[in-house]
């Protein structure tokens, strides 16, 4: 398909109402937390430091307003990472994922507000629990607001509030590097994410349902708008569900059907996706909604209209999918692993000529990958792979035998020269985890990410390598983390969360070889939820279990420590809070500050491209 077909361009643009006009969005004290200007540069011709095809696609997605999807629907997009629905009802409007901040949320609903009029939001609506899906959601619905009905999945809550719980701190690095958050924007720099733009940095906040959607063939009304529901678990999301409108004959299909091929492992890092009920959950939707579809809109991108396109769209990105997880297996099953697969597996002609299959944002290397890994796991089965060392003791072992470091960037140079940039990158990554001050290998290797990134259709794939590069030169001053991170989970999801996530979130702060002798007992009763939380600390390992009620004495149990307080006085305890209006039985100084004294406290920016 040529780069300058237009198409896709008529869509992206049809039903446009208005611009975001200045496109800069503050926060309360003057912060930046967006400015779709940043992205006016890809108005211009591709430079040679991008794929044309990505550049096509960041102007795609870098167009920034209100627009018309069909009467009574509208969407605001360009004005994050996502795009907030808006569905008119009988008294006010329904939202449909307010974006990720809450600054860029209300500043959509007012560009909404401007041209339709000072509606109330009569509802919410969140497809799946990604926080660029629901973060936003105190922009459009104040603190104080009358409530609303809120909908989302079965499952939201846990999934929204918990998904950085446990690999927070480096997914959080890692989404640095995949969203090129530290770099420029512009034809050298960061050009976009394949999904959108950028992250906004915004107010991250959480509005907890109020309706589960617990069922496929679940309707329910809103403002006088009937919506039946599809789950889609597995998806993109653990907690994932599509929705149809059939007086507007719409259908909903979150970040299931898009115009990208989509990350079944995100290079921050996540659970793998299930591209086998992917595929069913489209194929369902297909039948489901198929026959009385006018306009499917999504959680990314552009709308499609008229339903043989629509059902076009739906049945391709089912192949898709389908496609991807079976050939796979069938590779898979033959014998070879996930990298000897990434190499061989081309999609079907017809499919991979189709922009919305392309590698934006998951490549079919990496998901290909992905698919292997979620059903055998990291071990390809070769023996020599079983135990090896780990990369910086490997790299010395190998630049010994090319000759030392020296050597070893001279043949990286030569295989860049010959345009083997991946076994290039291999040979100069050698060089620098052997020898990470040597400045010369360091330099090397960054001219060769850089030249990597410069031909990446995907965007991910590009911020990645130009992060890196970036980084092994050695940070510019400007080069700071955003103000907010792109997936930091904010005050109110770490409220929303329970007493045993947050328990969980402490034990995997325990420093298990410095607490190997410790042994300690204490009892949590919280007098809001009436159950007690007994607590050991054995072994490096810091485990609990909960019972009704106040704690008990028992024979075999003698706490070192009871605590009495409600949820709130314990996550201002775990937070660095004090002990104040606690009640206590036994020594609280010495038993929390040796609990305390055992925790590790990540490191927010590791080093990734060096030892």
């Amino acid at each position: 398909m040529p780069v300058d077909d237009h198409e896709d361009f008529a869509d992206a643009d049809r039903g446009f109402i208005a611009s975001l006009d200045p496109p800069r969005i503050t926060a309360a004290d003057g912060r930046v937390v967006w400015d779709a200007e940043d992205y006016a540069f890809l108005a211009g011709n591709c430079p040679e430091t991008a794929n044309e095809s990505l550049w096509r696609q960041g102007r795609l997605v870098s167009r920034q307003g209100l627009y018309e999807v069909t009467d009574g629907i509208y969407q605001a997009r360009g004005l994050d990472l996502s795009n907030m629905t808006l569905i008119e009802g009988d008294h006010g409007v329904l939202v449909v994922d307010p974006l990720l901040s809450a600054e860029t949320a209300a500043a959509a609903l007012e560009l909404y507000r401007k041209h339709r009029g000072d509606r109330p939001v009569t509802g919410l609506i969140y497809t799946h629990a990604h926080i660029d899906h629901f973060g936003g959601g105190r922009g459009v619905l104040p603190p104080g607001r009358d409530p609303v009905p809120v909908l989302a999945p079965t499952g939201f809550r846990a999934h929204a509030v918990g998904e950085q719980l446990y690999t927070g701190p480096a997914m959080s690095r890692r989404a640095e590097y995949m969203y090129g958050t530290r770099l420029p924007k512009g034809p050298g720099g960061q050009i976009g994410c394949g999904l959108g733009t950028t992250t906004s940095t915004g107010t991250r906040t959480f509005i907890p349902p109020t309706v589960d959607i617990t069922r496929t063939g679940q309707e329910e009304i809103v403002d006088g708008v009937r919506l039946v529901f599809q789950l889609t678990p597995g998806t993109d999301a653990p907690a994932s569900m599509n929705f149809a409108s059939p007086s507007h004959q719409a259908l909903c299909t979150a970040e299931n059907a898009i115009h990208t091929l989509h990350s079944i492992l995100t290079l921050r890092g996540a659970v793998v996706r299930d591209t086998r009920r992917w595929a069913r959950y489209l194929n369902e939707a297909l039948a489901l909604f198929g026959a009385d579809t006018e306009v499917a809109f999504a959680s990314h991108h552009w709308p499609t209209w008229g339903n043989e396109r629509i059902r076009t769209l739906l049945a391709n990105q089912r192949d898709l999918y389908a496609y991807l997880h079976d050939q796979t297996l069938r590779l898979l099953n033959e014998g070879h692993t996930g990298a000897e697969i990434a190499e061989e597996l081309r999609l079907p002609p017809d499919l991979e000529r189709r922009w919305a299959h392309h590698g934006y944002y998951g490549s079919l290397s990496h998901n290909v990958k992905a698919i292997y890994q979620r059903y055998l796991g990291w071990f390809d089965g070769n023996p020599a792979h079983l135990w090896e060392y780990p990369p910086a003791e490997q790299a010395r072992r190998y630049v010994d035998i090319l000759g030392g470091v020296e050597a070893t960037v001279d043949a990286g140079k030569r295989f860049a020269a010959d345009g083997d940039l991946r076994f290039a990158a291999t040979l100069l990554n050698h060089a620098v985890f052997a020898a990470p001050q040597n400045l010369r290998a360091r330099r090397e290797l960054a001219t060769v990410y850089e030249r990597l990134g410069y031909g990446c259709e995907n965007g991910t794939w590009r911020n990645y390598y130009l992060t890196g590069a970036m980084e092994l030169r050695g940070r510019p001053a400007d080069a700071r983390p955003p103000a907010t991170d792109p997936e930091a989970p904010g005050p109110d999801i770490v409220r929303a969360r329970t007493v045993d996530q947050l328990l969980d979130s402490l034990a995997i702060r325990v420093d298990g070889p410095r607490a190997w002798s410790a042994h300690l007992t204490i009892d949590l009763y919280l007098a809001d939820e009436d159950r007690t939380w007994h607590l050991t600390l054995s072994h490096g390992a810091l485990t609990h279990l909960s019972t009704p009620g106040r704690p008990t004495a028992s024979g075999d149990r003698q706490p070192d420590l009871t605590l009495s307080l409600t949820t709130t006085q314990l996550r201002d305890l775990l937070t660095g809070g004090g002990l104040s209006a606690v009640t206590h039985e036994g020594e609280p100084g010495a038993a929390l500050h040796e609990l305390l004294g055992l925790l590790s406290t990540p490191d927010p920016d590791f080093p990734i491209v060096t030892p």
